[in-house]
């Protein structure tokens, strides 16, 4: 018999969206076929379905794309800031108003619930630019370089040229917008390469950049594959270099930057720990810990993916975690119930698959809760890991995926010592009733943010990087606007 709480499909619609069968380079404002032709597919992760055909950016295409961004730089820089400011609000406000068809399109090519691109994503990509665009007119009071009497900075700011902008399939809107946004209102151009697998958002982007009346060149997108992407950071005349993605791209652009002029922001992995105190609220911690690693199917370098709770708690803890687990809802990501969503790729999907094999191969005790798989599709159940020590590769290694590893402390040395036994250092939660200890431990974790009592909670004001091989710079609030200045 159906339980009276069972959740009819709530499917949101797909008429909104309207993909063309094939969408070329975005050059000098306008769609454009890549020099040698090629053209590469893109596919929803949750059906399998192939949604368009892209054009695929070579070495001629990304030199066509920066000299065009150069020669937008001379005419766009010169503006004032205010003027900047009238494009970035312009841009924002469009996608306030195409945010539903822009939701839909992400979630269709990205595979991540609908009301996960409807109530973050899109939300946070609109107030980006509307924040960098009231930075546009005020960069010599952000308090760069030598400050005077007057609370003028002393400094003038200027911007750099053009940026090489390489952005991930896990949100794929939002990280263009922390990337263009800042770039653009500091007086830069763009050219940047989205990922393979989530090109869509980033070319109706460019859309939005033609709405908007945009001057040409001063955005430019090049999809294609890692390659592209190659080609774009080792471009002679690219001044600034932003990549979000994994560790070991990471180190490879930053040696081909080696030796070069160009500026460079790298935000990498993470293997976050979410600390649970045993005066945590535990209702609370649940479900911060249910945020911090499932959402967007725990594909997000700042995941709280190491649980460290301490032992007095830890029964009463997983007890109920397991318990929240159950209710989660796995499938349709356009369906508005839909809790966990599909895996971005058939790769990603592998990796994952092969890490959790792994953590069993080494002793981990796995669960997950009892969940329909669909048949077609890239899936994996919300899963977790008891019996874990540091030594195990999945304590250690970015899964990038629904997988929470459960480690236990006794005291807040412990956790601390736990918590930083990481090559990374992105992110990190801290759950307790005593603000003392909030502070008393968030100021020995080495971690580019630290929430408390809470996860995942993104603000444009607030700046986000990382330490060690979590990359460096930092993005968001003023803090971003120094990585696109010359000060």
């Amino acid at each position: 018999m159906a339980s009276a709480f069972e959740y009819a499909p709530a499917p949101e619609s797909r008429s909104i969206v309207d993909i063309a069968p094939s969408y070329g380079l975005f050059i000098d404002g306008e769609f454009t076929e890549a020099a040698d032709g090629k053209v590469f597919k893109t596919i929803s992760p949750s059906t399998e379905e192939v949604l368009s055909e892209v054009a695929q950016a070579g070495e001629a295409d990304v030199d066509r794309a920066v000299k065009a961004a150069r020669k937008a730089f001379e005419k766009w820089s010169a503006l004032p800031g205010s003027e900047r400011a009238k494009y970035l609000f312009r841009i924002a406000r469009i996608i306030q108003e195409r945010s539903r068809e822009l939701a839909v399109l992400e979630t269709l090519d990205n595979g991540k619930p609908i009301k996960e691109t409807r109530d973050a994503d899109l939300p946070l990509v609109a107030a980006h630019f509307f924040y960098y665009a009231g930075w546009a007119d005020k960069l010599e009071y952000a308090g760069f370089g030598r400050r005077t009497t007057n609370g003028h900075s002393g400094s003038n700011p200027r911007p750099l040229g053009v940026a090489g902008q390489v952005i991930p399939w896990n949100f794929p809107l939002l990280m263009l917008a922390w990337k263009i946004a800042p770039a653009l209102a500091t007086g830069n151009t763009v050219v940047l390469k989205p990922a393979e697998t989530t090109p869509l958002s980033a070319l109706f982007f460019a859309d939005i950049c033609r709405q908007a009346g945009l001057p040409k060149g001063v955005v430019n997108i090049l999809p294609g594959y890692g390659d592209t992407g190659a080609a774009l950071v080792a471009h002679p005349d690219v001044n600034k270099v932003a990549f979000t993605g994994s560790t070991a791209v990471g180190k490879e652009i930053a040696r081909t930057v080696a030796g070069t002029k160009k500026k460079l922001t790298l935000e990498l992995g993470g293997k976050g720990a979410n600390i649970v105190f045993d005066d945590a609220p535990i209702d609370q911690a649940v479900e911060g810990i249910v945020n911090g690693i499932f959402f967007n199917q725990g594909q997000v370098c700042c995941a709280g993916s190491r649980l460290l709770v301490q032992e007095s708690v830890q029964e009463e803890l997983l007890d109920s975690l397991k318990r929240r687990l159950s209710t989660l809802r796995l499938g349709d990501p356009l369906d508005k119930n839909t809790d966990i969503g599909a895996i971005n790729s058939a790769e990603q999907l592998a990796r994952i698959t092969a890490l959790a094999e792994q953590g069993e191969a080494e002793g981990a005790e796995r669960w997950s809760p009892a969940c329909d798989i669909p048949e077609s599709g890239y899936w994996f159940a919300p899963t977790l890991f008891t019996n874990v020590t540091q030594a195990h590769t999945i304590a250690r290694d970015e899964i990038f995926g629904p997988v929470l590893s459960v480690l236990t402390f006794r005291t807040p040395d412990e956790a601390v010592a736990k918590a930083n036994n990481t090559q990374y250092g992105l992110s990190a939660g801290i759950w307790t009733e005593k603000g003392s200890r909030i502070l008393a431990v968030a100021n020995k974790l080495r971690a580019g943010v630290v929430w408390s009592n809470t996860f995942n909670k993104f603000d444009p004001t607030s700046p986000f990087g990382g330490y060690k091989e979590s990359g460096f710079g930092r993005e968001g609030g003023r803090h971003g606007l120094e990585a696109y200045l010359d000060v």
